[in-house]
């Protein structure tokens, strides 16, 4: 089963092309490790909120721009077996060398974290827009959660969507500075998902914004009923910039 590890990065607006760089360099080492799929989608639509957003997950400068990048990987396990040789691939590889392929962002404020994913439906889609989300959702409403994520599919791929991804909290590490938790205000007994939803096109993901507001499928349910907390969830939409399959 596919296992997602998640990233959201705030990287300066005059290194764009330094981040893209860093990332093809870097992001091959996943890909030789056996990481099927890296994408890093730089923000194209993303607003600020007055709770909960993707800047402030990463404390986000004015000069800076939001990356939200995920790594497919087979299993866990094969995520942790490279996990596991770390130390040696950073001493030998120099694709990790931070002298000869510096990170052109404040690592110190990257939020990242493995992800089990509870719904997947559709196909990768090279090139595509990317809806990214973070939600807070309570732990012990997990089976209703999915259960709302699969029926919603069914309107999204109808306006166009082309995959969806639900991914709950696996191994998923408190940060210093940053992390998960905090970009959603999480609460005692929340777990953290992270979400996508790939679009032929911004223009089309757009469209089905406008036209699905006035679907009643769109209604939520009354607020004791919905498996989490929509004020505090985090999204935008992205572009991608990077993009490596094996």
């Amino acid at each position: 089963m596919t296992y997602i590890e998640g990233f959201v990065i705030a990287v300066p607006t005059a290194n764009k092309d330094k981040f893209i760089a860093h990332a093809r360099l870097g992001d091959a080492v996943f890909i030789d490790h056996g990481a099927t799929r890296v994408v890093e989608c730089w923000q194209a639509n993303v607003s600020k909120g007055k709770t909960t957003d993707f800047f402030g997950a990463v404390d986000a400068k004015d000069d800076e721009a939001v990356v939200f990048s995920w790594i497919e990987w087979p299993s866990k396990d094969a995520r942790q077996a490279m996990s596991g040789r770390m130390d040696q691939i950073m001493r030998t590889d120099d694709r990790f060398n931070p002298e000869k392929n510096p990170m052109p962002f404040d690592g110190a404020r990257m939020i990242h974290g493995g992800f089990t994913p509870i719904v997947e439906r559709g196909e990768p889609a090279p090139g595509a827009y990317v809806q990214g989300f973070i939600v807070p959702a309570p732990a012990a409403k997990r089976d209703a959660y999915r259960a709302m994520a699969e029926q919603a599919w069914d309107m999204f791929r109808e306006y166009g969507a082309l995959r969806v991804i639900e991914a709950w909290q696996d191994d998923v590490p408190e940060g210093r500075h940053t992390d998960f938790f905090r970009a959603v205000k999480a609460e005692p007994g929340e777990h953290v998902v992270f979400a996508l939803m790939e679009w032929p096109s911004r223009e089309v993901c757009d469209e089905a914004a406008a036209k699905m507001q006035a679907d009643e499928r769109m209604q939520p349910p009354a607020e004791t009923d919905m498996p989490f907390d929509g004020k505090r969830m985090v999204w935008g939409g992205f572009e991608r910039i990077v993009e490596l399959t094996r």
